[in-house]
């Protein structure tokens, strides 16, 4: 959200966000083995802030629980995520913001793998080739700047 520059999409569509996980006593007792499920991992990016919007990546149905694969026995996470418009310029960033809060959150056996959804943006090869190498991840995170507003992305707003 620079200041001056207009938004790409003006007025996105919101969506109503799913309901809160109930807790079970297995899922509070650190005795019983609770792998990792696609529903954790969505809860995990469902609050992420959009770049130019004050809305969740959920409320624009950026993300979506169905779009989320785990396996925990092989320990690999897929997620596609859908930008709002086919020519997203935050694509990467958004992709970027969701790659760092399951790399943040996640235990490190997790390969994760975030894709452009197949068919939902003009550039979602190059998108999906700069999200899958570790080195331009890496170098991304290295950029001040970026890393700020990843961050903000990332940021718990109240409100």
């Amino acid at each position: 959200m620079s200041g001056g520059s207009q938004l790409e999409n003006a007025n996105p569509v919101i969506f109503q966000r799913t309901g809160e996980r109930l807790q079970t006593a297995n899922d509070e007792d650190e005795d019983v083995h609770d792998p990792i499920d696609d529903r954790e991992i969505f809860d995990m990016i469902r609050s992420i802030n959009d770049p130019e919007h004050p809305l969740s990546l959920e409320e624009l149905n950026v993300v979506e629980q169905v779009r989320v694969k785990v396996n925990d026995a092989e320990n690999m996470v897929d997620i596609e995520f859908t930008p709002t418009i086919p020519h997203c310029s935050m694509a990467t960033l958004i992709g970027l913001s969701i790659k760092v809060k399951l790399l943040r959150s996640l235990p490190e056996r997790f390969k994760i793998d975030v894709q452009i959804t197949p068919g939902s943006h003009a550039s979602e090869e190059a998108v999906n080739k700069q999200l899958a190498d570790k080195e331009r991840v890496a170098a991304a995170l290295e950029n001040s700047s970026l890393l700020e507003v990843v961050n903000q992305c990332l940021s718990n707003k109240s409100g």
